[in-house]
This record gives structure tokens, sequence and C-alpha cells, in this order.
């Protein structure tokens, strides 16, 4: 009966369609379609051939753990009933031939017979699965559903499922008793009176209702399929929210198609925040989903999007993929580099867009409004940058076919702007003429950076500086060496070129480190007692106008920042870290009054011992103001002691002061009352007491 209903539903339904029919009764899913069907040479060669060799040889290939994501090596993905059913029936009905019923089991025989039950399709097929016992779980709606959704939303014919809903009915017990009176004549029928509150007292009972209904289960249309031009903001919106489970909007989208060879249409979205584990490295991503011809393939396609670029979501659909061939050789076709090409590209696009949204308008007479629009746009990137920055900084690091265009979505403060990010082509545009670097500093943050000794010349003559305060920054840099043909410059190497000295200037110089090499090579012996494995050069500074002295490092060698950096990484690797610190070059400001009293007591003394202490303290304070770790911080604190006692006029070798013997607690307080002033009581003043105030009636 349950057949011939559905059978005569399915009349009334579209030419085409797709019926599930779940029976928990005998533990059965029917797949229903109106498709051509199959003839008994269909069965025989089709579906016979892989009962007699494909099924067997798939079963034995699980056995023996093989991947079950294998969609075809074995041919078609029908040998997936197999996973959950003993045995699959097929009943099917083509115009050009009798109803046949095919039916086999995994073990590789199957039979073919007339059957009428198929002859009632008038034409289709019906695939029925007898489940497995642990399998049971496939006849809930809700599992179903959601296996519908995953892998076959976007198919272009409808997709029903024969639910059950039960619904809740009161009625009272006359009602119940009419019904059950229908039949019965009217004639004779005594109608009893009853009084009111008789009436009211009529009992309500609940009785539960089931009834049958088809649910389409891929309502959602394939966007990508459509023309992006007719299609709207909200309705992105709501394909993006269905596609991804978000309960925002997304931030950016990217609609194209790709004709040629090659073909497929994608739809491309930016997330408004980044999740927790965006740089999780064990978590996979599964925010493409790659479809071929609207059917689902995979949704954790690696080779179609770069690591850098996995907050990107969205689809992938063409054409032209194979659907023979298994995920793994998929996932080697060529196709897929040129897919990932072109992904690329696309999503580097749309980010650009979203960043150059507030430089598009120009029209004097919308002045206010374009001003508008341009700060949302602004703040719509800055809120972008906040969020995936670091992920474009990492594409720098790994993508070196599209550093350039990675370069000009990077974003930083400076010393000009250190409340408003400022893009790398804005730096460039208002850069000091005979500027020829782009200048940056890296630190823990930004306040330290705007309070660092190495930004004092720089600033002094107005060249603007980059702040540097990620701890993937100077990764970045060591990989973008330029940017518009001008070089990137660190603040706190050696070896700063400002680019603007002139020919007297540069003179002046040399015969200033000229007279003071003796003084700075006495400095730097100095400092070899104490830090033999650390100390390359002390020489003058040209980057100096209020410090006394900074330390810096080689061109090729750790940066302060860099160290710290390196130090906190728990899995550093020791060797390596002693020899990419490098040798490190102190350098001084010899117009400071500290400096210039130094050098007094080396021009007095070259051997007295306490200004060979002060040169060292004067380093290892430079190293701390410079952000560098001192290893040995019990010897630097002994020197300091020692220049304070020297400073306050206590000898070096002074013994330490004995105990403080104080009294007992008994002859404090005797003490306490023999010197606390006696008043007399005759003399001390009355004190008077209120009344209290009377009640008044």
């Amino acid at each position: 009966m349950l057949l011939l209903l559905l059978l005569l539903q399915q009349q009334q339904q579209p030419e085409l369609f797709i019926h599930l029919i779940p029976d928990k009764t005998n533990n059965t899913i029917s797949i229903v379609d109106s498709g051509v069907g199959m003839t008994k040479a269909d069965l025989v060669n089709n579906l016979g051939t892989i009962a007699r060799s494909g099924t067997k040889a798939f079963m034995e290939a699980l056995t023996a753990g093989a991947d079950i994501s294998m969609i075809g090596q074995f041919g078609v993905g029908f040998y997936s009933s197999y996973l959950v059913a003993e045995k699959v029936v097929v009943y099917t009905k083509h115009n050009d031939d009798d109803g046949y019923r095919w039916e086999s089991q995994a073990g590789g025989s199957f039979t073919v017979t007339r059957d009428t039950e198929a002859d009632a399709l008038g034409r289709g097929t019906k695939i029925v699965l007898h489940l497995k016992d642990d399998q049971m779980e496939y006849l809930e709606e809700r599992r179903l559903k959601d296996l519908v959704k995953k892998h076959s939303e976007f198919i272009s014919y409808p997709i029903s499922l024969w639910t059950e809903k039960t619904t809740e009915k009161e009625v009272s017990d006359d009602e119940e008793e009419e019904e059950s009176k229908e039949g019965e004549e009217e004639e004779g029928k005594i109608t009893e009176i009853k009084d009111e509150d008789e009436a009211k007292e009529k009992k309500k009972k609940t009785v539960k209702e089931v009834s049958h209904e088809w649910a389409i289960m891929n309502k959602q249309k394939p966007i990508w399929m459509r023309n992006p031009e007719e299609i709207t903001k909200d309705e992105y919106a709501a394909f993006y929210k269905s596609l991804t489970n978000d309960w925002e909007e997304q931030l950016a989208v990217k609609h194209f198609a790709v004709e040629g060879q090659l073909e497929f249409k994608s739809v491309l979205f930016v997330p408004k925040r980044a999740p927790f584990d965006l740089f999780d490295g064990k978590k996979k991503a599964n925010n493409m989903k790659l479809y071929v011809r609207r059917v689902f393939i995979m949704d954790n396609c690696e080779d179609i999007i770069p690591e850098y670029l996995s907050f990107v979501k969205g689809i992938v659909d063409s054409d032209t993929l194979p659907l023979n061939v298994s995920r793994e050789t998929l996932q080697q076709h060529t196709s897929l580099k040129t897919i990932k090409k072109k992904l690329v590209r696309k999503a580097l696009d749309m980010i650009r867009k979203l960043a150059e949204e507030g430089n598009d308008s120009e029209d004097d007479d919308n002045e206010s409004e374009d001003e508008a629009a341009k700060i949302a746009a602004n703040e719509k990137y800055e809120k972008f940058w906040k969020s995936f920055g670091k992920a474009i900084k990492l594409g720098i690091i790994e993508d070196a076919s599209n550093r350039t265009r990675l370069a000009k979505l990077l974003r930083f403060y400076t010393s000009q702007s250190p409340d408003k990010l400022v893009s790398l082509e804005q730096y460039v545009e208002r850069m000091k003429e005979g500027q020829k670097s782009i200048y940056y500093v890296a630190g823990e943050s930004q306040e330290a950076l705007e309070k660092s000794p190495f930004l004092e010349k720089l600033l002094l003559k107005g060249f603007e500086v980059i702040y540097f305060t990620d701890p993937i920054d100077e990764y970045t840099m060591q990989n973008l060496t330029e940017f518009d043909e001008f070089k990137f410059s660190n603040a706190s190497k050696e070896d700063m070129k400002f680019g603007d000295a002139d020919e007297d200037e540069k003179k002046q110089f040399k015969k200033t480190k000229e007279h003071f090499k003796p003084f700075t090579k006495w400095w730097k012996d100095a400092l070899l007692t104490s830090y033999p494995d650390s100390i390359e050069n002390v020489k003058i500074s040209n980057r100096l106008s209020t410090t006394p002295c900074v330390v810096v490092t080689s061109k090729y060698g750790w940066s302060a920042n860099m160290e710290r950096i390196m130090r906190a990484q728990a899995l550093s690797d020791d060797s390596r870290a002693q020899y990419m610190k490098g040798k490190k070059t102190l350098e001084i400001n010899y117009k400071h009054p500290l400096v210039a009293a130094l050098k007094e007591k080396y021009d007095a003394d070259g051997e007295d011992e306490s200004s060979k202490n002060l040169a060292v303290v004067m380093f290892e304070t430079a190293l701390i103001e410079s952000g560098f770790v001192i290893d040995d911080s019990k010897s630097m604190a002994s020197r300091v002691f020692d220049l304070l006692k020297d400073k306050m006029g206590v000898e070096k070798d002074a013994p330490l002061l004995d105990e403080i013997e104080f009294p007992d607690e008994e002859e404090e307080v005797a003490e306490a009352e023999e010197s606390a002033p006696k008043v007399d009581e005759e003399e001390a003043p009355a004190v008077e007491e209120e009344e209290a105030p009377k009640d008044e009636l």
C-alpha cells in the first residue's frame, strides 16, 4: 500500500525528481528517481559487471585497509551502498523494455528477474538498501538531511525526503464518542440534556495525529551559475551563511567564471573576523568546497588554495575535471594547479579592491559624501587587516610569485601616522626629498618603539619610520627586500645610511672617527674582558642626538627583537641561535657629556680600573635600552653597586653593619606612659550633653 501511495504521489510531482524513503519497519532506504531507467541489458552490462568483479574487489580492498574516500578506483560510486547495506535491490523501468529487478549482496553474485513492481514505476529507477544492523542511523531524518546538504545540495533536480510529522490535537470525550458513532443511524438517538456546570466538567483529551509529506532538501540554488549582475547583496549574504554556517555577513565577495581549455565557476568570500584556530597547523582547512558539475567532491581540497589564504571561503565548480578518478588522483591533476593560480589571483584582487574602495571617490561636487564613504571603506579594510594581516605577511614569506601584489596590501603604523594605518604606497608618496630607503624598526610595542634611541636622528631629519610590532614582521622583511625600487633599512642595524649628507659632512665625520680611534679602541678592549664573544667593534655614531650610546647588530644578524622572539621559542636551536646572534657593535655619541666625561678620564689615565668599569656599565645600559637581554645580570649588578658605593662615598669592601638592638615591649609601654602629658580631671572642660529632641504632636 505504501508503494502504491507513493507511486500515485509521484505522478503529481515534477517530471524529473529524486525521492528518499526511509522505512524503519523493514530497515530499508529507498532512492527513487524518474530518470530514463535501465533495460535488462543495461542491468547486466553495468550493475552485473560491478557485482561480479568490482564489489568483491572493493570489499576486499576495504578489509585490507584501503581509504574509503577513493571515489572512483573501482568504477562508480555505487559501491558506497555496500558500506551500509548488506543487500541492494534495484527496480528499474525503461521505455524500451519491461520492468526488471536486480538483486545482489556484497559477495559478488546477482540476479535479474522480471518484476511487476518495477513496471509500476512507469519510468525510472528505485534502489532499495537493506541496512546492516549497525547502520540504522541512516534511517534518521536528521542524518539523511545532513548527507544531502553536504553532497547534493546543489543538484539541479529536486531531492525530496518522505518525512513523518506528528501533531497533537485536543478533543473532548463527546467528540470522541461522536466520531465513533458516525456510522450509526440517526433514528433512535437520544440526546441527553445536561446542565451548564456538568458541561463545563467535560474532560479534554490529547490525541496524536501522524501525517506524511515530501520535504524538499535542496532548496538552495547554485548561485555561482547565475549572472553576478543579477545577484543582490542579500542573496550573497544568504548563500554565504548557508555555505559557512557563519552568523555574520561576509566582508567581501568575488564571483567570477574562467573559460577556455579549463572551465570553472567560483564564488569567494572573506569573513568579517578570523577564527581562533586560523593558524592551527594540525587543523585541516575545509573552507574551499570542490564541485564537479554541481556534484560535491570534497570540502578540504588543500591543493586549490594556499595556506596563507585559508581564511578565504567559497566554492569551485568545474565542468572539465574528471569524475572517474580517485580523490588522490584528482589532487594530482594538472588542472588543479591552474585552478589554484586563478583562485589566488582573484582572491588577492578581491582584497585589493577592498583596500582601494576608500580611494575611488574624487568628485568635488560630492566631497562630503565621498569623504564619508572613504572613511567607511578605510574602516572596512582596517577591520580586515586586524583579522587577517598576519596571513598576508605569511603570504609574502611563502608566495614569491605574488609577493609584489601582497606588498601593496600591507598596512603599518608609522612615526608620522601613529593612529592610522599606512600602506607602502602612501609611505613612498610622502618620502622626503633625498631619502633613498624605507626605514623601519621592530619591537614589542608601538609605545616602546616611539622612545627607541634608534629613531633620534631619523626623526630629527624628518624621515618617516615604520613600526613593526608583530613577531612575524621581521621574517616578512627578510623576504621583502624592496618596494617600488626603494630598499628597506632596519634602523637597529649597523651602517645605516641617511642619504642626505654632503661631501663636507662626510669629510668631517671621517676626521672625527680618526680623532676618537684610540678612545674607541680602549673602550672595545675594556669590553672584551667581560664580553669576549659579543663585541665586534666600538665606533662613533651618526644616528644619535640625545642618547649617549646604543648597541646595534650586523646587517645579517638578529636584531634585539628577533633575538627576543627566538629566545621565546621552546624548540629553538641553541647552536644556530648563537651563530645568528652574531657580535654586536657599540655606537657612541661623542657629543654627549657622559661620553665626553669618560674620554677625559681615559685621557687622564687609561689604565684606571674605575674608568673601565664605567665603560662596561655604559655598554650594559645601552644593551638594555636597545632591547637586548643580558645573560650575566649578576656581574652587571655588582658593577652598578660598586659605582654607587664610589659615588656615595662608601668603601668598596665595607663590612655589614651590626644588628640593631631594640628595647623590650614592656619598657616601650612604660616609656610611652611616662612621656604622655598628664591632664587634671578638675581642670578638664566639662562636656555638655545635648537634650534629645522632643517629639512634636
